[in-house]
């Protein structure tokens, strides 16, 4: 890399701190620069803000010294936007000049992206009209409502509509950070960046703002719980009421009973979200046959997975590989 790519990070008054703080640790990881064998870091990252100087953010956390857009000088690689409270858009959509900066910016910038609610911002400018794109969850109906040419996708972490990129929540602006190193320096500097900040998971871009397994512990007493946490770890696995019960030392009819009185959902239930989970993983990250993605995710068969897609998605695998698959 001949030079580093400048990357800037777009704050704003009443911003989400995590949604500025989550991609500049990505794409400053020192991490990342190691693995790939560089000798100079492959980003350049600014903080920037509509006038420069010190932004407080939702929180109340203080980013000082920002710089203002009008001053950003050379060439722009990526600009990633951060979402904040709904007052926060609000008067950034209407009260600076974030909005024409973003319009002015396509077309010299390789990629421009929203990380959360900063979705509203790039809706505003009219760079997602007649494309797909993700919010939070929380955010995703007013989205839709406030821009009907937007395809609001509810359940992405991610969305790369190059060469435009919105995330979900807060933390979602990491897995989408570590998705733009990937594009950039490979597989290996983003799992390097991923490891330097201790995720327990790098998600792929289609991966549900839900996760089955945290939504199944909610409710769940102890000796569940880390049932729950196998039953995740282990799509494969026999996942029928027999085998659960067994582990869980508990009679079949009792343990049904006790599974879906503390998660809301029968065990079968349970297992074909895990395994839709595991499948979706590997359709994104591997070039594997459907045959082996039905293996490994639990299904079993090529016919078991298309049903279980059908059913919870809506889609094919082919399609939603078509759709969220990093080779696409």
């Amino acid at each position: 890399m001949a030079r580093p790519r400048t990357v800037v990070i777009v704050a704003f008054t009443e911003c989400q701190a995590l949604d500025v703080t989550g991609p500049y640790e990505v794409f400053a990881s020192e991490a990342m620069r190691r693995a790939c064998g560089l000798n100079r870091a492959p980003y350049r990252v600014v903080l920037a803000s509509p006038h420069g100087g010190s932004i407080v953010t939702v929180s109340g956390l203080t980013f000082a010294n920002t710089v203002a857009l009008r001053d950003l000088g050379g060439t722009l690689d990526t600009v990633l936007v951060a979402g904040g409270s709904v007052k926060g858009i609000d008067d950034a959509i209407s009260r600076t000049e974030i909005v024409p900066w973003l319009r002015a910016a396509t077309g010299s910038v390789r990629r421009l992206g929203g990380v959360c609610t900063g979705a509203f911002l790039l809706a505003e400018a009219g760079l997602l009209d007649g494309r797909r794109a993700t919010t939070h969850w929380e955010s995703c109906s007013r989205l839709a409502a406030r821009y009907p040419n937007v395809t609001v996708e509810p359940d992405a972490i991610f969305i790369a509509d190059r060469p435009f990129y919105t995330s979900a929540g807060v933390s979602a602006a990491i897995d989408l950070s570590l998705a733009l190193v990937e594009e950039d320096v490979g597989q290996h500097g983003a799992l390097a960046a991923a490891r330097e900040l201790v995720l327990f998971l790098r998600r792929p871009g289609g991966q549900s703002q839900f996760s089955a397994g945290l939504d199944a512990q909610a409710g769940a007493s102890n000796r569940l719980r880390d049932l729950i946490v196998w039953m995740v770890g282990h799509p494969d696995a026999d996942l029928r009421v027999p085998a659960l019960a067994h582990r869980a030392g508990m009679s079949e009819r009792h343990f049904a009973r006790v599974f879906r009185d503390e998660t809301g959902q029968t065990p079968a239930r349970f297992a074909e979200s895990v395994r839709i989970d595991r499948a979706k993983t590997y359709l994104e990250e591997a070039d594997w046959s459907l045959t082996q993605i039905a293996e490994r995710s639990g299904f079993g068969s090529v016919d078991g997975l298309h049903r279980g897609l059908r059913r919870r998605l809506g889609i094919t695998p082919a399609q939603y590989r078509e759709r969220f698959s990093r080779t696409a």
